[in-house]
């Protein structure tokens, strides 16, 4: 059994320790809200440019666009990995690094890595793969500077003829679906594909004719103004920006949800331990007295002897 002082010590520093997640959790609540909330209010905006894109993708003149248009194999790829800069939440970053490993090992397709988050270029720059920019997190409106960056570096890969073009772009991120669950979420950038259409409640069950009429993207026509094709290529890119800006909130969010959730549990197991330290010092404590009154009494017996 360890003595009084070293128990006494233990017991001190768990409850540094568990000063310091309580505090950390309170502040990623606190950031939680408004980073929910921001992720809740641009979803409106990317469904509803989403819709757009899926009926413009539907005309058959906008499917030869070079954003749109699928190339003949995907020879070479580039992935953009959209970690935290911090741990300390939880198996956030191991599951977004799992799910890139399973990615890369997947297929024989020669990937290049965009890397959001310093947890993840540290994974991977000690590693085989070819990382060709590295960002750090950022929020609000470092935020959309950052996406414009990431989305301007991946259309120059996509477009351009050069030695590194190519083939298609996805984004690798963790999607917010509350404070206790994050999911890992892969996506294509480009070439841009019309958004799948998801079936509201009291509709036809997938798999009917009923819904995948619903499912086709409906064609419409539009007025452009002041031109046509400068408009579908504004729209186009903005679609791509979004998508990444959309990631970089939600994987915000999941990040901040995965941090509260960890530290929540690492401050009730650090109670749960104080509480076995000083059960387990009150029995060294009990034994070192009745080792004494014991040593008393023998003592006094030896005397009256």
């Amino acid at each position: 059994m360890s003595s009084l002082k070293v128990i006494r010590k233990r017991i001190a520093s768990v409850r540094s320790t568990q000063q310091i997640t309580k505090a950390m959790k309170m502040v990623a609540a606190a950031k939680l809200r408004r980073a929910q909330d921001a992720v809740i209010q641009s979803r409106a905006y990317a469904e509803k440019l989403g819709q757009v894109v899926a009926g413009l993708v539907s005309e058959e003149s906008v499917r030869a666009h070079q954003l749109v248009q699928v190339r003949t194999s995907e020879s070479r790829v580039l992935l953009v990995l959209v970690t935290a800069d911090r741990g300390l939440c939880g198996g956030f970053n191991a599951n977004l690094i799992r799910k890139s490993e399973a990615f890369l090992a997947g297929t024989d397709r020669s990937a290049t890595l965009s890397i959001v988050g310093r947890k993840g270029h540290d994974y991977y720059k000690r590693r085989p793969v070819t990382i060709s920019e590295h960002h750090s997190g950022a929020t609000g409106r470092a935020a959309v500077e950052l996406a414009h960056g990431i989305v301007a570096h991946a259309l120059t890969l996509f477009i351009e003829e050069q030695e590194e073009q190519v083939d298609a772009v996805y984004v690798l991120y963790t999607r917010f679906r509350s404070a206790l669950s994050q999911v890992p979420t892969l996506e294509r950038l480009l070439p841009i594909e019309a958004p799948a259409a998801t079936t509201a409640p009291g509709r036809e069950p997938a798999g009917t004719a009923a819904a995948e009429t619903a499912a086709a993207p409906t064609a419409r026509e539009y007025l452009y103004e002041p031109d046509r094709a400068a408009v579908i290529e504004s729209i186009l890119r903005r679609h791509v920006e979004v998508k990444v800006f959309q990631a970089l909130l939600e994987s915000t969010a999941s990040e901040l949800g995965a941090r509260m959730t960890a530290m929540e549990s690492a401050t009730k197991n650090a109670s749960d331990m104080i509480e076995r330290l000083t059960l387990e010092m009150n029995r060294a404590r009990q034994a070192t007295i009745t080792k004494e009154l014991m040593e008393i009494v023998g003592g006094a017996e030896a005397l009256k002897g």
